[in-house]
């Protein structure tokens, strides 16, 4: 752990897949970079049915799905409560239900450590992306503050292609920002310089200034500041 990421090839290899293989060769290569165990991006929709792509063991799956853990498991059942990213040792995992769970999914390959991002998109959908890996709370936390920033925009790549390769699940759009004004007003809302923008996005400036009157006008804000709190508020950048 503690590798550098290069933020813009991942976003650039995510955005160039065109199906599901490939989204799932971009998800181990960016484990293996990450150097964690498991990296999983999984959608439960409000019929219960879930959808998704992980690194977890066939086995571990095949015991979810069939134990229809997804109502009882405390880091979806956290998150759905939460906008911003979760430590799962901030969760609560005291009932005796959920001891169990955390039991069963350690004794099948779950590492003890997890850091998970909620997403919610339009018209109520929700989905996680998290990272797993087995070690100390303290090489964790290094971690955890090495690459948040980086994780939050890639869970946000990871979901609009998962929306693209699963059109029938796809709630419907209204006219709102193009992928790169989310991008964009997304990085501006964690607190990243237009400079430093810019650079993760593998643009210019002027370019980038674009895109944020796009933004801005778009959502009828008086300024950036403006834009970005309309823009969290709609549900249409998570951070």
């Amino acid at each position: 752990m503690g590798t550098k990421l290069d933020l813009s090839q991942v976003l650039e290899e995510l955005e160039n897949t065109s199906t599901l293989d490939e989204l799932s060769d971009v998800a181990v290569r960016l484990r293996d970079s990450l150097r964690v165990e498991h990296l999983i991006y999984h959608w439960v929709d409000g019929a219960g049915d879930q959808y998704g792509y992980t690194t977890y063991p066939d086995a571990w799956v095949q015991r979810y799905l069939e134990r229809s853990y997804h109502r009882i498991d405390p880091v979806i059942v956290g998150c759905f409560q939460r906008f911003h990213p979760v430590d799962w040792k901030k969760l609560d995992w005291s009932s005796k239900p959920a001891k169990a769970f955390l039991k069963d999914a350690q004794s099948h390959g779950v590492g003890n450590q997890g850091y998970s991002i909620p997403i919610r998109g339009p018209n109520g959908q929700f989905a996680l992306f998290t990272v797993n890996h087995s070690c100390d709370d303290s090489t964790w936390q290094d971690f955890v503050e090495s690459h948040g920033r980086s994780l939050i925009l890639i869970a946000h790549y990871f979901n609009r292609k998962g929306l693209e390769f699963a059109s029938d699940r796809q709630p419907g759009s209204p006219r709102g920002l193009s992928p790169r004004e989310v991008d964009a007003m997304t990085l501006l809302a964690l607190g990243y310089s237009r400079a430093q923008v810019a650079h993760s996005l593998s643009i210019s400036e002027h370019t980038l200034r674009v895109y944020i009157e796009g933004a801005r006008a778009k959502l009828g804000a008086q300024n950036t500041t403006h834009a970005i709190a309309t823009a969290l508020s709609r549900g249409l950048i998570v951070v």
